[in-house]
């Protein structure tokens, strides 16, 4: 290990385990020491989709590497395989690192995968990583908090596990948050909208859609509330939404914008 992190003298990554790290939002210099140190001493890989393949690249020689990401729309591995396969490597003697996009524990199914290996008495260790809604945000130079708009966040995911639009409370959500970030919600966007301007947010409330958050083909696009269905129907699925009034902080913080080298393309 190097000795930066050596000195850091962080937990040892012992054989029998798994470590459900979270790789961040897109830049692979987003990931946590720990989440780093997984990486160079795990003995399988199982990775998502949206994990950075120059992180993957820095894996031991001979390390089991297995993609077991989800993506909306396409055939995948199903969850309970994945979990099974977790435990099984780990029974083994396997170092077994599950490598997931964003922060495990925040709509990454690492909560489901945790109790499995509970249940299979597998020892586990989480590994927290930037989420989307956090970072994505920081990457468009938009605040998820500031002391003159709001003083509360709320994180929503755009669909349930039957790929529907979730039941929410839309008045309580519309009244209860100044700013409102929504995952995997593009293909509902409008209808997002529509709730939340019925339950009494202002339509021209400014509202933005990132696309590609914290990558390089990152692409935001800023409009109102009335707005948003229209913007993200034209945007790639890999997006998130965000409304509120921080949004309008773009115009001064977007720092991206103004550095050509800030992100490198894989």
């Amino acid at each position: 290990m190097d000795k930066s992190l050596a000195a850091l003298n962080l937990p040892p990554f012992e054989k029998g385990w798994v470590w459900l790290v979270g790789a961040g939002p897109g830049d692979p210099g987003l990931i946590t020491a720990l989440g780093l140190k997984a990486i160079t001493e795990a003995d399988y890989i199982l990775y998502d989709a949206l994990v950075d393949e120059r992180l993957l690249a820095l894996a031991k020689t001979g390390v089991g590497m297995i993609f077991a990401g989800k993506r909306a729309g396409v055939r995948s591995c199903k969850q309970e395989d994945i979990s099974n396969l977790l435990a099984d490597l780990a029974k083994k003697g396997g170092r077994v690192l599950r490598l997931k996009g964003g922060d495990p524990f925040v709509f990454g199914r690492g909560g489901e995968e945790a109790q499995a290996l509970a249940a299979a008495r597998v020892p586990f260790r989480i590994v927290p990583g930037i989420t989307a809604g956090i970072g994505g945000l920081a990457y468009a130079g938009i605040p998820v908090t500031h002391r003159d708009t709001n003083h509360a966040v709320t994180f929503i995911t755009g669909h349930g596990s039957d790929g529907k639009l979730p039941g929410l409370d839309w008045k309580a959500l519309g009244k209860g948050s100044q700013t409102l970030v929504f995952y995997m919600a593009r293909k509902y966007a409008g209808e997002i909208a529509d709730a939340l301007i019925a339950s009494g947010r202002k339509p021209d409330e400014p509202a933005a859609v990132i696309a590609n958050a914290a990558r390089a083909g990152q692409a935001v696009t800023v409009t109102d509330l009335k707005g948003l269905g229209a913007a993200a129907s034209s945007a790639p699925a890999l997006c998130i939404l965000v409304v509120g009034e921080n949004v309008r902080l773009r115009e001064e913080l977007d720092w991206l914008g103004k550095t050509a080298t800030a992100l490198n393309p894989a």
